[in-house]
C-alpha cells in the first residue's frame, strides 16, 4: 500500500510540476504581451486597419482617414522587415513594455509598446492589451496642387495641404506623378505615437508634356500671328514682334517668319503657375524703296520679340493666353 500511494503522490507531484510548466508556457507565448503586439502587427500587414485599431486601443484624431486601411497600411506595413519582438520589460501598476526592433531602408529601428494586464483567464492565464492611446498624424503639404498619391493612394490636399491619421511603425511615401504636374517622392518614417514626424513637402513641377503642349500652343500662336500679319501686309501686325521702318514697302511683298520660337519655362509663383517671358526671332522680308533715291531694293530683317502669357491648366486642358501690350 504505501508503495502504491508513493507511486500516486509521484504522478501527482508529477503532473503538478507539468501543469506549472504547461501555465508557465501559455503565459510566456500565446498569453504573453508579445502576442498583442504580434496580432497588432498582422493586422498592419493585412491592410485590416479596423483590427489594429481595435487592438491599439487607440483614439483617432481629427484628420484624414486614408492611411487607416487598405493600400495605404498594408504598403506602410509592408516596408519593415527584420521584425524581431523582444521580451517585456515590467513597469509599475501591472504594465510592461514590448521592444520590437525591424529594419526600414536599411535602417535598424525600434518601436516600444506599452501594455496592461487586464485580468486572467481559466485562473491561470493572463490577459494583456495595449495601453489606449491616440494615432499620431503625418502633415503633408503639395506646392500648387491639390492632389497627391500617398503610398499609393491618391488623395485630395485641399488649398495644397492635409494631414493624415496614421499606424506605427510604418513607412509612408508621397509623390505626384500627374500628366501636367509632378514631385518627387518623399518618405517620412512614423516609429511612435509620441515622437514628431516631420512633414513631407512636395516640391510641384511642371512636367515635360506640360511644357511640350505650353510650346506646341506658343508655336501655333506665333505662325498663325505670321500668317496673319502677311495676309494684311503689315510690318507692325498685332503680334509680338513688329519691324519699323521709314521707307515705302511694296504691296504684296511683305512676308513674316519666325525664325527662334520661345523656349519655355514653367514656374510656381503666388500659389499659380506662370510662364516666364518667351523670348524669340522673327524675319521680315519686303520689297522697299529708298524715300530719297527712288530704288527698290529687298528688305531682309530679323527682330528680337518677347511676351508674356497667361496660362490655365484644369485637368486635361491647357489653354495658353498671350498678353500683348501695343
Amino acid at each position: 500500500m504505501v508503495r502504491i500511494a508513493a507511486g500516486w503522490l509521484l504522478g501527482l507531484m508529477l503532473a503538478v510540476a507539468g501543469a506549472v510548466v504547461a501555465v508557465n508556457l501559455v503565459n510566456n507565448t500565446v498569453a504573453s504581451p508579445q502576442q498583442p503586439v504580434r496580432e497588432y502587427l498582422d493586422a498592419l500587414q493585412d491592410g485590416d486597419g479596423g483590427r489594429a485599431l481595435g487592438l491599439l486601443r487607440a483614439t483617432v484624431p481629427p484628420s484624414n482617414a486614408a492611411m487607416l486601411d487598405g493600400t495605404g497600411l498594408q504598403t506602410a506595413a509592408s516596408r519593415l522587415t527584420n521584425v524581431e519582438i523582444g521580451d517585456p520589460q515590467d513597469r509599475p501598476g501591472d504594465q510592461v513594455v514590448v521592444p520590437m526592433e525591424y529594419t526600414i531602408d536599411g535602417s535598424r529601428l525600434s518601436t516600444e509598446f506599452l501594455l496592461e494586464k487586464t485580468g486572467t483567464e481559466w485562473i491561470f492565464f493572463n490577459t494583456w492589451a495595449f495601453v489606449p492611446s491616440r494615432l499620431p498624424t503625418l502633415d503633408i503639404t503639395v506646392v500648387n496642387g491639390n492632389q497627391a498619391n500617398v503610398n499609393g493612394v491618391p488623395v485630395n490636399m485641399p488649398n495644397g495641404r492635409n494631414s493624415f491619421a496614421v499606424f506605427y511603425p510604418g513607412e509612408y511615401e508621397a509623390a505626384l506623378n500627374g500628366q501636367y504636374f509632378s514631385a518627387p517622392a518623399t518618405r517620412a518614417t512614423v516609429t511612435a505615437r509620441d515622437v514628431p514626424v516631420a512633414p513631407l513637402n512636395l516640391l510641384t513641377q511642371a512636367t515635360g508634356r506640360l511644357k511640350e503642349d505650353v510650346a506646341d500652343k506658343v508655336k501655333e500662336f506665333l505662325d498663325g500671328c505670321a500668317a496673319e500679319a502677311g495676309k494684311e501686309q503689315k510690318l507692325q501686325p498685332d503680334c509680338p514682334f513688329y519691324y519699323a521702318s521709314n521707307n515705302r514697302v511694296q504691296d504684296g511683298s511683305i512676308k513674316w517668319t519666325v525664325t527662334e520660337y520661345p523656349n519655355v519655362s514653367i514656374e510656381p509663383f503666388d500659389g499659380r503657375w506662370v510662364v516666364a517671358p518667351l523670348d524669340g526671332k522673327a524675319k521680315v522680308e519686303a520689297l522697299q524703296q529708298n524715300s530719297f533715291t527712288g530704288i527698290w531694293y529687298p528688305l531682309e530683317a530679323e527682330v528680337d520679340f518677347s511676351f508674356t502669357t497667361r496660362l490655365d491648366v484644369s485637368g486635361d486642358a491647357v489653354k495658353v493666353t498671350p498678353m500683348l501690350s501695343f
